[in-house]
């Protein structure tokens, strides 16, 4: 937090950008029946009961406040580029890679477009650069149906991106650079950014975005009664107290829990005595992503609710899949789903993604997570 400026004076050009929002022609539109103006409850609905009914009416255009209350996610958006490797290179060594490209991502953006695809209302809240990455990045999500009236273009900051090395087993290892992630963001959010986050059915955060600008929404959130996911992943520094104290569900991985509590996770043991030392900081619900040993949700005072995963029949990349998880949970969270629901439907999202290479063109479609529940 302290290397950040967020002062007005950082020469920051900043421009609000309309955008069309183009949603996708699904050949077989999903209908929900009874979630209008439906905030996250216990009332219990199974995804079965989810009707698949074939219409000729293409999609209409989000409005702005529709009468769904959306998914709104405050994060960051990168160009994520992509280099197919045998192997990580050892200290001072160079090694060339198999192939390489760029694609759309941050973990801001592929919870956005995870929302969208997954056919529920869902605004993005970020800053992008003017420049060919950022173009990629809006395109990407406009053409995936996100809105995204709250999106600012910085005319003097680059784009944030990341450096994906993927190795053959699918598996990765990133580095983020921050750019418009991270910079002119202002001291206090626009009435406007701030409405948007009040009138969601549920808003997601990262730490890809400054601490600062994740407690002013998780405040308005608060404030609205909107209930707020904070995924752990982003930024390797202690967590603001004032940040875990307006958030719902803090939602770490193994690695992410054992930074931050300064504990060990290699057992669901010390797992669940990490997750203590989280709530006695301020967080009562904690999602962790345990990888190939699924999920975990600690309530504090209940026993753990544990969700293994969905095996995929091939794994090509684990880039967007907690992403996937997480954006999945939340859409199911918000319409009224108990929390094994959300975690199933979750654990069945993020197994189509990592079949996909890709963080944003992997994110899985309602019907072919619904087909994967309805088939395991």
């Amino acid at each position: 937090m302290k290397a950040v400026s967020f002062s007005p004076g950082n020469h920051c050009n900043l421009k609000l950008q309309k955008y069309p929002i183009k949603q996708p022609t699904l050949a077989n539109p999903i209908h929900f029946d009874n979630h209008q103006n439906q905030k996250p409850s216990n009332k219990k609905h199974h995804f079965p009961s989810f009707s698949i009914k074939a219409s000729k009416t293409p999609q209409t255009p989000l409005t702005k406040y529709p009468n769904t209350p959306p998914l709104v996610v405050v994060g960051s958006a990168n160009a994520d580029i992509y280099v197919e490797i045998d192997r990580l290179p050892e200290e001072g060594e160079t090694i060339s890679a198999k192939t390489g490209q760029t694609l759309a991502g941050g973990k801001g953006a592929n919870q956005a477009a995870c929302g969208a695809k997954l056919s529920y209302p869902t605004y993005f809240v970020g800053q992008v650069g003017e420049d060919a990455h950022g173009k990629l990045i809006t395109e990407a999500l406009k053409n995936g149906g996100v809105n995204l009236d709250c999106v600012r273009n910085l005319s003097d900051v680059p784009t944030g991106h990341t450096v994906v090395m993927l190795q053959p087993d699918g598996q990765n290892s990133i580095i983020i650079v921050g750019g418009a992630n991270m910079s002119c963001w202002p001291e206090k959010l626009s009435d406007e950014d701030l409405e948007v986050v009040r009138k969601a059915g549920v808003v997601l955060l990262q730490r890809e975005i400054p601490d600062l600008v994740n407690i002013q929404v998780a405040k308005a959130a608060k404030s609205a009664g909107v209930p707020v996911i904070l995924d752990a992943g982003g930024m390797d520094a202690p967590m603001p107290p004032e940040l875990l104290n307006v958030v719902d569900i803090f939602s770490p991985n193994e690695s992410e829990l054992a930074r931050l509590t300064c504990m060990s996770t290699e057992s669901f043991e010390q797992i669940g005595q990490a997750v203590v030392k989280c709530h006695k900081m301020g967080v009562k619900q904690v999602l962790v992503k345990l990888g190939a040993k699924g999920s975990a949700l600690f309530i504090e005072g209940e026993k753990p609710i544990k969700q293994t995963i969905i095996s995929a029949a091939r794994v090509l990349d684990t880039t967007g899949a907690g992403d996937t998880f997480t954006a999945a949970f939340a859409v199911a969270l918000v319409e009224g789903k108990t929390k094994e629901e959300c975690m199933r439907f979750a654990a069945a999202a993020a197994s189509l993604c990592v079949q996909v290479k890709g963080a944003i063109p992997s994110m899985p479609d309602r019907t072919s997570v619904l087909h994967l529940l309805q088939t395991v």
